[in-house]
């Protein structure tokens, strides 16, 4: 009697250390290991307006607008996720995710402290790509920049988070020209590794590339086809095929016993017929070539994007930081801006206009500004103030003007218009003391109950004595103690 085959359990995965924790973001940058139970965790923080800039809608209706969010990107990316207002116009309604996070280099940059260990990084990475997941589409992608030390690692935390079978491509962004003579290799790419949140809806829905006149350079007429233009394919292949080893004869009378050596035909002698009949098969100037299969430029379809992206149809970092030194108006540019025309090509293949961009690592706000002069909807976070305040907002007011003269604002033909929203990320409504865990100072009446509504996943409606509605669920809030005191 044979054995009943071997059952396998387990899983390809990443370990490292502290992978069972969550990671909280201070104030000032740092992170804090705390366990996934930790109240602060699940804390369902406020997103508080903070400024308008052009056109928005009215404040019960801010979740659609354009949103630019000061604060750490977990609690805005939890916020965004839960908050019902919000939940209702951005969950399952990402068209495309784009982060270009701290590469943890071992460097320190002018703008953010990039020296994050191995662990914190894929920990902080972990933690935001669960809840970006959430927010993505169906037929949405995320992508996801770095650089060779952390590129292994990224895609199979990826992997974990978003499925293998949802892996789409790596591509290879040539992001520089010059050479470096003093490194041991002069490192010219980065990597963006992109993932579907459902692939084989991705790949139904995912944008090809125009055409380049260098693509279409390689078509001429020949014959004077009154078709237009035409280049040709060959007609064999080296799969095999039944039908595909028969004699074919030339317009001028010379006979070809078969396919060249190693191949097949790649159609049927009925097909040739029937193409040859219609002018699409080249036969060469004297017609005793080896059959050729005629393809028109007027049918030819747009291109389907390559993984090797080379520096003169996307930028370089230089051509970034050339845009933000602009923007800076003669202070220092954004220490890793990315190109205007590195976005716009992501956001050309991965959405349509009037679809929504995400960005949690906004930086000097090249995302927002490319999707904006696309005409798409955006929502962009940034931890540092200073950042928001000397980049990313000047930045985003220019565009709103119409004043922004640089990146894709000619090929886009912008000229200005619509707005965004400033909004904050709430403190948190909790305060700890030896032990005790109480309402912070501001977390009292109205703001109390806004916040625990929040918490609560109520829509805040207070109509007292009641605050909040879920359904047929009412909610009332008492001010008082979170948790009990130990006994002495």
């Amino acid at each position: 009697m044979s054995e009943p085959p071997a059952r396998y359990s387990g899983a390809l995965e990443l370990t490292w250390t502290n992978k069972h924790l969550r990671l909280l973001a201070d104030d000032d940058g740092a992170y804090e290991w705390v366990a996934p139970s930790d109240y602060r965790v699940a804390e369902v923080r406020l997103l508080e307006d903070a400024a308008t800039v052009g056109d928005t809608r009215p404040d019960r209706s801010r979740a659609k607008d354009n949103l630019l969010i000061r604060g750490d990107a977990l609690n805005a990316l939890t916020s965004l996720g839960s908050l019902p207002e919000f939940a209702a116009e951005l969950v399952g309604k990402v068209r495309l995710a784009y982060l270009d996070p701290p590469f943890n280099t071992q460097q320190s940059f002018l703008h953010y402290d990039d020296n994050l260990e191995h662990s914190v990084w894929l920990t902080m990475m972990r933690d935001r790509l669960v809840q970006i997941k959430k927010l993505l589409a169906p037929d949405g992608s995320i992508w996801v920049h770095c650089d060779d030390y952390e590129h292994a690692q990224l895609r199979v935390v990826m992997d974990e988070v978003f499925g293998r079978n949802n892996f789409v491509a790596t591509v290879v962004w040539q992001r520089q020209a010059s050479q470096s003579n003093m490194a041991v290799f002069s490192t010219s790419h980065d990597y963006i590794v992109v993932f579907a949140k459902e692939r084989p809806v991705f790949a139904e829905m995912r944008n090809r590339l125009p055409r380049t006149d260098a693509q279409d350079a390689i078509y001429s007429n020949p014959d004077d086809d009154p078709r237009g233009p035409w280049t040709s394919g060959p007609v064999q292949a080296r799969n095999p095929y039944s039908l595909g080893t028969y004699a074919v004869t030339t317009p001028s009378g010379r006979v070809i016993s078969g396919p060249p050596a190693g191949t097949y035909w790649r159609i049927s002698r009925e097909k040739l017929a029937e193409l040859d009949t219609d002018n699409r098969i080249w036969w060469g100037t004297r017609g005793s070539g080896v059959p050729r299969v005629k393809r028109f430029l007027s049918e030819a379809q747009d291109v389907v994007p390559k993984t090797w992206w080379s520096y003169e149809e996307t930028g370089t970092t230089d051509e970034g930081k050339r845009e933000s030194k602009v923007l800076a108006a003669g202070g220092d540019p954004f220490a890793t801006p990315k190109p205007e025309r590195l976005l716009a090509r992501i956001i050309q293949i991965a959405t349509n206009p009037g679809d929504l961009v995400l960005d949690c690592f906004l930086g000097s706000g090249t995302t927002a500004a490319v999707a904006h002069k696309m005409h798409r909807r955006w929502v962009g976070v940034e931890r540092s103030a200073e950042t928001l305040d000397v980049f990313a907002v000047p930045r985003m007011m220019g565009v709103v003007a119409g004043t922004d003269p640089g990146g894709i604002t000619e090929s886009a033909a912008w000229e200005g218009g619509g707005g965004f929203r400033v909004l904050d990320v709430a403190e948190s409504m909790f305060a700890e003391d030896e032990g005790a865990v109480f309402l912070a100072e501001w977390a009292t009446n109205s703001r109390l109950s806004e916040a625990c509504a929040a918490q609560l996943r109520y829509d805040f409606e207070p109509e007292l004595p009641f605050t909040g509605r879920r359904g047929r669920s009412r909610l009332a809030v008492v001010d008082g103690l979170v948790n009990d005191l130990p006994c002495p």
